[in-house]
């Protein structure tokens, strides 16, 4: 009779056991940087440590476009002549 109970004890803690989960918890991804998307990889093509574009999760190439970067401002006056 004992055995029925050890057998029927230990068939119980078998079915219980795959109930129990050992996984780690979940994070979330880290957030991107600004200008960044999502799930993407940056590509620098030209080498000039700029990001050109990115390339998306099934390999395609987007370049960035954007406006175009504001012209450098004059030069100043030169500070010679008569000062009053």
């Amino acid at each position: 009779m004992q055995f029925r109970y050890v057998a029927l004890a230990a068939a119980g803690l078998m079915a219980l056991s795959a109930c129990s989960k050992n996984e780690a918890p979940v994070t979330s991804a880290p957030p991107v940087g600004p200008g960044a998307v999502a799930g993407t990889v940056a590509a620098d093509r030209d080498g000039d440590g700029i990001i050109d574009g990115y390339y998306t999760a099934d390999g395609i190439y987007h370049a960035i476009q954007g406006p175009p970067c504001p012209p450098p401002p004059p030069p100043l006056p030169p500070r010679r002549g008569e000062r009053g």
